[in-house]
């Protein structure tokens, strides 16, 4: 127990004869360099909460105030920190509350090791109090998943948590281990990091042949693009990919996911991908001669029609899961691989190019955009305030190095169209699954994954309801969080969506709200109200110089629209900027 040698003073060690389950979990823990875990304790995780005991100072347990909030919060921070979160829950309820986070994990590929108590052994199928199948429950939505009877398999079966949620393709796991288990005492040879899985194949073999396919195909492109997703992140391979796009010189577009991969002002970004993106990389998705999608799923939000998805392009696809190749789009060439190996080997066979004249219509029709759109939306000079314009002075505000965390809605597509971003890792939020709810948590554990960068969380006024509680957590917990809600009095995409066809019917999103600066109060947190433009600088400047938590309501148009969109049912070249248009 090396770890727990470490960590434990001396005369304590010497009780150790044998081990129990609940002291193998914990040195687990440190042995995989785990400093934080998200939880709530309960009956049937007591006896590792109890072993956690020992270890305040080496690891350290946030205390959340909902299950949902604890593997959230494990999300931003390991989305921000590219460590593994941990996350424990007890049995029953508290498991099947994480549910929901476990399934935003597994579509956005976020290394989880969630470790839930369940009742004793010979309980099992007795419908015991708080008993649930979470194994069942949980195997859709995560990478692998296990159930621990007996303390023996502890060791083995947590280094292979760790090694399958972080490896390949990263994603969530489950390990559930009977309360038996964890009080149960054994021979504890000590723990060994997993390193190989006989039969799991966490990164394909790289194929030359493909990669010197699709060079060819790159090099006689003239009107190539490139559009980009979490995967470049994933894989570390920020570098790589500057190295790539800056030799080809082709015109680079990210999805929600990818943003922050490269500088969001880098001469060749043209912008985001998708139904809210832009203008110019939608519009010429359906253009190009090659379209290259590195690190990419192919999201109904990205493609919108399949059928009416780049048919004129060659498709070149590099991705480290096969599964994802051909899924969705016929691939011209797949390139199996981390993006981080195989990049370099693309970069060494591809011409050195600028594309000035294919460069050149992206930015005319980023002129149109511009012109017709964004400087409204920027730099209004009268009514109510709107979002864009929030966006556009935190960003001057922070210079583009702060994680912006949203939550889900028309903010989050506000924020992602017109963040700064600098550095990578610096956009977190719920992508694929689209979780309301998620900001509040998410960006207290994005704080513990980067403590010396600064936090702003951004929320509608809907989504900031579904898991204010963990207000409660900042409160206790004290992590430096800037939390500014949008508050327009509507579920803002939904009531947007009945605006444009349901012929304004806006059935239940008329929400009401507390008043959140007197529930920030409440939990001891500074928070102010504003509605008027003469006050938002100030006060958002205000917000950032605050030395503990803040919360920042800001009162937006209460019928505003988010555009460019991609209408559902259309192709991305059928792309709108505005309502008249559809």
């Amino acid at each position: 127990m090396e770890a727990i040698k470490e960590k434990l003073n001396e005369p304590l060690i010497e009780k150790f004869h044998s081990t129990s389950g609940s002291l193998a979990v914990i040195d687990a823990l440190l042995s995989e360099d785990v400093t934080t875990v998200f939880g709530y304790p309960g009956g049937a995780i007591m006896p590792i909460y109890d072993a956690l005991f020992d270890f305040e100072k080496s690891l350290k347990h946030i205390l959340v105030r909902h299950e949902q909030g604890a593997i959230h919060a494990a999300q931003g921070f390991a989305r921000v920190s590219g460590q593994t979160g941990v996350v424990f829950a007890t049995s029953g309820p508290g498991a099947t509350n994480l549910v929901t986070g476990l399934a935003d994990a597994q579509i956005d590929s976020t290394p989880l090791v969630c470790i839930t108590g369940q009742v004793f052994a010979h309980l099992l199928g007795t419908d015991a109090f708080q008993e649930t199948d979470i194994i069942n429950i949980t195997m859709p939505v995560t990478k692998w998943n296990y159930q621990i009877t007996d303390a023996n398999e502890i060791p083995e079966i947590l280094a292979k948590a760790f090694y399958i949620a972080r490896s390949g393709r990263p994603g969530p796991v489950l390990v559930d281990i009977t309360k038996n288990a964890q009080l149960q005492m054994f021979d504890y040879k000590g723990y060994r990091k997993c390193i190989h899985i006989r039969s799991y194949r966490p990164e394909p073999i790289i194929r030359n042949e493909y990669i010197e396919q699709a060079a060819a195909i790159i090099n006689n492109a003239k009107k190539p693009f490139i559009v980009f997703g979490q995967g470049v992140i994933l894989g570390n391979a920020e570098k790589e990919f500057l190295n790539f796009i800056e030799k080809t010189g082709i015109p680079t577009a990210w999805t929600i996911m990818g943003m922050s991969a490269i500088p969001t002002n880098h001469q060749l970004g043209v912008g985001m991908v998708g139904m809210h993106g832009n203008y110019a990389p939608n519009y010429f998705t359906n253009e190009c001669d090659v379209l290259i999608a590195i690190g990419m799923r192919f999201d109904d939000r990205v493609t919108g029609r399949l059928d009416k998805y780049a048919k004129q392009a060659k498709i070149i696809h590099l991705d480290i899961d096969p599964a994802e190749i051909d899924k969705n789009v016929k691939t011209t060439v797949g390139v199996w691989g981390n993006c981080k190996e195989t990049l370099p080997l693309l970069t060494k066979l591809v011409d050195e190019k600028t594309h000035a004249d294919w460069f050149a219509m992206f930015k005319e029709k980023e002129k149109i955009e511009t012109d017709k759109l964004i400087s409204k939306e920027l730099n209004p000079t009268e009514g109510e305030l709107n979002m864009g314009e929030v966006i556009n002075i935190l960003n001057e505000l922070t210079a583009g190095e702060a994680v912006i965390v949203t939550d889900v809605g028309q903010h989050q597509m506000v924020a992602c169209r017109y963040s700064k971003q600098n550095l990578s890792r610096s956009n977190i939020t719920s992508g694929g699954l689209g979780t309301m709810g998620f900001a509040i948590p998410a960006a207290i554990g994005a704080k513990f994954g980067a403590p010396e960068r600064q936090i702003v969380a951004i929320m509608g006024d809907g989504g900031a309801q579904m898991n204010l509680q963990e207000l409660g957590t900042i409160m206790q917990f004290k992590p430096n969080v800037k939390i500014i809600i949008l508050n327009n009095s509507f579920l803002g995409m939904v009531r947007q969506w009945q605006e444009l066809f349901h012929k304004r019917r806006y059935s239940f999103t008329d929400i009401q709200s507390p008043n959140f600066v007197k529930v920030a109060e409440a939990y001891g947190i500074k928070g102010k109200q504003i509605s008027e433009r003469e006050d938002l600088r100030s006060s958002l400047k205000e917000m950032l110089d605050a030395p503990e938590s803040y919360l920042l309501e800001i009162a937006v148009k209460h019928e505003d629209n988010v555009f460019p969109m991609v209408p559902q049912g259309k192709g991305v070249s059928e792309i709108v900027l505005s309502k008249e248009e559809i």
